[in-house]
């Protein structure tokens, strides 16, 4: 096995981590790597379909296939076979991701309901041997991304399920603080993640409305958990790393972005997506992104529209520059 590999992983987790969470059609390469840019340790690609990858189905490859500067970047599959999650980690392993996480937590009905995702908290004892014959079949580390369980419940399966994970070898846990049932309403009750923890020896990440360098503080403070994984809040502002990092390794509260940054983000994600995607492609993906990015500036809820209906790189960056002129 190569112990170089859980050697590393071991003192990444030891530097209390702010982790990019895996989100479909977000955490691709690009977002990876602008992520990582302004501080996220970790980053975990976007779900891959284990069916898919096995199959040779494009997208999926596309999803594993990581560039020279991903080297902090770990493969998340999703599936309801045991066996073909085996397979498919083993493919995975191939592309030589820093590990192997399995997506325990998705809630989407789509995918839990046909058993994956967080399908698998509604038979902890499957769960556990999935994740064991995954364990087995690979030599990288593995971890799980799961949920406190599949709700409504009044006992969660999350303390029982954390002991019997790290008791077949999977390396780390990380603890989105709702249900599969909440989706993302109500509140994430990161007390489950303390509960986890406080049972095994492997390292707990928190997940659930950590959205600030306040959030992971008082997260980590409220938890005693090894690190933070942060999902939603980076798609519409990847400086939140920054500022956790800030925060969480030298006490300090980074300054909020400048509108310079913010323009110049907008400009570099665009640029970076249509490369990679195509004019068309790159502009569309990339709108999920800039209602964030540029939030706070003067004028920003019309530059927001004009960009909505701009279909043109070209036109895009335009505006930007335009709103950049204007500020300066």
């Amino acid at each position: 096995m190569p112990q170089d590999a859980f050697t590393r992983l071991d003192a990444l987790f030891k530097e209390r981590p702010a982790i990019l969470a895996p989100m479909e059609d977000v955490t691709d390469k690009v977002f990876r790597r602008i992520s990582r840019a302004h501080g996220a340790t970790i980053c975990v690609t976007e779900f891959v379909n284990v069916e898919g990858l096995l199959r040779g189905c494009r997208t999926a490859r596309r999803k594993i296939t990581l560039t020279p500067d991903d080297a902090l970047t770990a493969i998340q599959i999703y599936g309801s076979d045991p066996t073909r999650l085996a397979e498919a980690a083993r493919v995975a392993e191939a592309s030589g991701p820093l590990y192997i996480d399995i997506n325990c937590g998705c809630w989407v009905p789509k995918i839990a309901g046909r058993g994956a995702g967080a399908g698998w908290l509604r038979d902890p004892q499957a769960m556990v041997a999935m994740a064991k014959l995954v364990v087995e079949s690979v030599s990288l580390p593995v971890t799980v991304k799961t949920r406190i369980g599949y709700g409504p419940e009044s006992d969660m399966p999350i303390v029982d399920l954390a002991r019997r994970l790290e008791d077949v070898g999977v390396r780390a846990l990380t603890v989105h603080c709702r249900t599969a049932a909440m989706g993302h309403s109500g509140s994430a009750d990161w007390s489950w993640a303390r509960k986890a923890r406080e049972v095994v020896s492997m390292p707990v990440f928190v997940n659930g409305d950590v959205k600030t360098a306040d959030d992971a503080e008082r997260a980590l403070q409220e938890t005693g958990c090894a690190g933070v994984m942060i999902g939603r809040r980076a798609i519409e502002h990847p400086w939140v790393f920054r500022e956790v990092r800030a925060r969480l390794e030298r006490g300090e509260t980074a300054p909020p972005p400048t509108v310079e940054e913010r323009i110049a983000m907008c400009i570099e994600h665009l640029a970076a997506n249509v490369e990679e995607r195509g004019e068309r492609r790159g502009v569309a993906v990339t709108r999920r992104h800039l209602s964030g990015y540029l939030r706070g500036m003067p004028g920003a809820a019309a530059l927001r529209q004009a960009l909505v209906v701009c279909d043109s790189h070209e036109g895009c960056v335009e505006l930007l520059q335009g709103a950049r002129q204007r500020a300066a």
